[in-house]
């Protein structure tokens, strides 16, 4: 049996692999990713199970295998509660550093739902007497459990997205995404990411920095001059900015910048802050563009805070294609409810 399981963790492990080097811009790196730990627990419990006499010789290797297994299932059966955890933990620092603002509470607001929805939403379940009462339950649970699983996947998606091999990326172009400016001064955030863009520059030195942003309200020049000044100031030569300054969103700074690009298949860097990426490169994707996303770090607790924001937004872009997976589910529910 053993064999059957590690011929299902290596197919997993081939298609995790193969989504990860062709494209990973999308939920399907982080749901394989997933699907290939099941895998591998699958795998481990039954080199234990057919294996147990012949590894009780070898007591390092058998704690070896116990531990992965452990750590595996731990991964995947703890991993809603650790979320909920500390989306709780830093949502009360954002409380603390920023003050609270309904922004600020999103964190928080979160985890407390989760762990109502958890506590509460079984005993309700137990009350429901008729069928209409069940096939309500049923399927709001079903809603809950489908964006959680959603959240988990994006989550996953989106950290496999940030990591890099390697810098040198014999890059063309290095597009620096805007933020809010300060008059004509740069933000600490924004300034993160025009530091990032910069040392991918070293990496790439044939490469050239795009600084994309326009003007917004109580800004005294558009974003991308500032970014532009900030980067002189920091060494870099002024012929190797680019300034794109006519976009107002993240879809306009990715189109308006590649209308600035010469080459007809460019290799394409984008820098924004690290929980922004994910939802970018989503968006680039749309456009057709090729291209990878390298993160500005920020505060940890401001992150996650902003993370909800960036899944929220992700779930507008896409609403349609999962409403529709709710829709048939929500239909073959009623159907199977009522005999139909």
């Amino acid at each position: 049996m053993w064999q059957a399981a590690f011929l299902l963790f290596f197919v997993s492990f081939c298609i995790f692999a193969g989504i990860m080097l062709h494209d990973p811009r999308t939920l399907r790196s982080g749901a394989s990713f997933l699907f290939m730990l099941m895998c591998l627990a699958v795998f481990l419990f039954f080199t234990l199970s057919e294996y147990a006499e012949r590894l009780a010789a070898h007591d390092f290797v058998i704690v070896i295998l116990i531990m992965m297994f452990i750590m595996t299932v731990g991964c995947i059966m703890a991993f809603p509660a650790v979320l909920i955890l500390v989306f709780f933990v830093e949502g009360i620092r954002v409380i603390r550093h920023e003050g609270i603002k309904p922004a600020n509470l999103l964190s928080v607001l979160f985890s407390v739902l989760m762990c109502i929805y958890l506590a509460l939403w079984p005993v309700i379940g137990n009350l429901g007497k008729n069928t209409l009462g069940t096939i309500l339950y049923i399927i709001i649970s079903f809603s809950a459990v489908y964006v959680l699983s959603l959240l988990a996947v994006y989550s996953l998606s989106a950290v496999l997205n940030l990591f890099h091999l390697k810098k040198k990326r014999n890059a063309d172009y290095i597009v620096v995404l805007g933020a809010g400016i300060i008059g004509d001064k740069v933000t600490p955030l924004l300034a993160a990411r025009i530091e990032r863009g910069i040392e991918l520059l070293r990496y790439n030195p044939n490469a050239v920095l795009i600084m994309s942003g326009g003007q917004g309200p109580g800004e005294d020049i558009p974003e991308s001059r500032a970014m532009a000044a900030y980067a002189v100031s920091q060494g870099v030569a002024a012929e190797k900015i680019i300034i794109e300054q006519k976009s107002v969103s993240t879809q306009e700074n990715l189109r308006f910048s590649r209308e600035l690009m010469d080459k007809q298949k460019p290799e394409i860097i984008i820098v924004t802050t690290a929980y922004h990426v994910f939802r970018a490169l989503i968006l680039a994707k749309q456009q057709r563009i090729r291209c990878v996303g390298f993160g500005a770090k920020t505060k940890w607790y401001f992150t996650l805070n902003a993370f909800i924001r960036e899944f929220v937004g992700y779930m507008r872009l896409t609403w349609k294609k999962h409403a529709f997976v709710i829709v048939i589910v929500v239909v073959i529910i009623i159907k199977c409810n009522l005999g139909g």
